[in-house]
């Protein structure tokens, strides 16, 4: 019997898959595309936590380079500029790169660690008892111990347990389309509303381009006929050109929601990314919420399979769901200010956005905000202040770096003292500065324990034992 079934192969599902999978686990991926029909993505954001996620699977320089651009600055609403270079990262930019290209360095890493990935095989229906989680497709069933709805917005999964999806539909009739187009724009993304128009255009670095249009006076239901001519007029008002827009290869209409499923965790199966939460297409944060979603959630599972007590999987409800709270407050508030129509308010959007974002302060939470560099999880009563927090990518004595030592889903001390057991699964490495404490770090990242000094080999092994299973 496989230990975990994940229900979805897009982003989300691939890269947990994948961490399972590396760690030794037996992974079912059922994903109801037949591997004939394309998916054309919406995504075209990575942001910096989500790069440096990659970087310690060592997938970030190959997706690098698929990149159309990296945005250090980026500018809202005319006047509001964000300085992405500021970020305390290896990655402090946007990278502007579609979402296939995301899926497809993932799905190798997938395949090459042995995950069976079962096309065309649509989930009907999940059960789970006391002993493991059963899932229904036309081809058969499957079992397993625990399972993951990582299966989008009309997620099975999250039908299937019983569980609401409250919110709202915030962006109504959205037309997107991929396109050619006779003149390239000025920036690598163009975005502008006008009136009761906005457009927002943006590369996929082969020639083709991703338009997106929306008239707030047309709302019309999602299959509606659709034709260029409406895209070309509606972008034209928005941006003042078309930039000679023609021969779609796609087009089709959606509707924006935000929505958040009040539990991500029931029993033995879990929901990680957009079957957990949506929401609007401001800031470019969608995807990148999923894919921390499941570095949370692979190593817990790895390390209740490896004998950790059981009550480690709550953590994933507590630490992620307040982040998808948060991703939907930013992401909800830079589309309203967008859509706001009257000229005087958008004038003091700019004059006032403009004006306060030049405050250190209030610049360093939006950058970390929108890159998810800034997010930390609450730490246990009693905790150094630095637990929760993402550990930075620091310099090792031996010359590498933080993380290319967490590659392999391992857990990184810090220090000079070795547990004795756990081997392959905790590694230890000395900082390239001495330090006065000693840093359990997470395999995603965030720090899990501090200690004063060396720490005694009865207290390292409890928290080694309770984080990442037996010795």
């Amino acid at each position: 019997m496989p230990d975990v079934i994940v229900v979805g192969a897009g982003p989300t599902g691939l890269l947990l898959a994948g961490d399972l999978a590396e760690a030794g686990a037996a992974v079912t991926l059922l994903e109801k595309r037949d591997g004939t029909v394309s998916n054309l993505s919406r995504a075209f954001a990575v942001h910096a936590r989500t790069l440096e996620v990659l970087d310690a699977r060592g997938l970030a320089d190959e997706l690098d380079a698929t990149g159309v651009n990296r945005l250090s600055e980026a500018r809202l609403f005319g006047r509001v500029t964000v300085d992405l270079g500021r970020l305390p990262s290896r990655f402090p930019y946007l990278l502007v790169t579609a979402q296939y290209n995301v899926e497809r360095v993932l799905r190798e890493r997938a395949v090459a660690a042995g995950v069976d990935i079962v096309p065309g095989a649509k989930v009907t229906a999940v059960r789970q008892d006391d002993d493991g989680v059963t899932a229904e497709t036309p081809g058969g069933t499957h079992r397993a111990a625990y399972l993951v709805g990582t299966d989008g917005f009309h997620s099975t999964v999250r039908a299937a347990l019983g569980l609401p999806f409250p919110g709202k539909s915030v962006l109504r009739s959205i037309m997107l389309a991929d396109v050619r187009l006779r003149e390239a724009p000025p920036e690598t993304l163009t975005v502008n509303g006008f009136g009761n128009e906005f457009a927002f255009i943006a590369p996929f670095g082969d020639g083709w381009w991703r338009v997106l249009a929306w008239d707030r006076l047309r709302n019309v239901p999602d299959d509606a006929p659709l034709d260029l001519d409406e895209i070309r007029a509606i972008t034209r008002r928005a941006l003042g050109t078309d930039f000679g827009m023609h021969d779609a290869r796609w087009m089709s209409r959606f509707h924006s929601d935000e929505r958040q499923a009040p539990r991500y965790r029931v029993g033995r199966v879990f929901l990680a990314g957009d079957a957990a939460h949506v929401h609007s297409p401001a800031g470019g944060m969608g995807m990148n919420t999923g894919l921390q979603d499941a570095a949370n959630l692979g190593w817990k599972l790895t390390a209740v399979r490896n004998g950790a007590p059981a009550a480690l999987l709550d953590t994933f409800q507590a630490e992620r769901h307040p982040i998808g709270e948060e991703v939907l407050r930013v992401s909800g508030t830079i589309i309203r200010m967008a859509m706001l129509r009257s000229p005087v308010l958008r004038a003091l959007r700019g004059l006032v956005g403009g004006t306060v974002v030049r405050v250190p302060a209030v610049h360093r939470t939006l950058i970390g905000r929108l890159s998810a560099i800034g997010f930390r999880y609450p730490a246990p009563a009693g905790e150094h202040k630095l637990v929760g927090t993402r550990m930075p990518d620091v310099p090792l004595a031996d010359g590498t770096r933080l993380y290319e030592a967490l590659r392999g889903g391992r857990f990184v001390l810090l220090g000079d003292t070795k547990p004795d057991g756990w081997a392959g699964r905790v590694h230890v490495a000395a900082p390239a500065e001495p330090a006065r404490t000693t840093i359990l770090v997470r395999p995603d990242g965030y720090v899990g324990k501090v200690f004063a000094g060396t720490p005694e080999p009865a207290a390292l092994q409890a928290t080694l034992s309770a984080l990442a299973g037996r010795a």
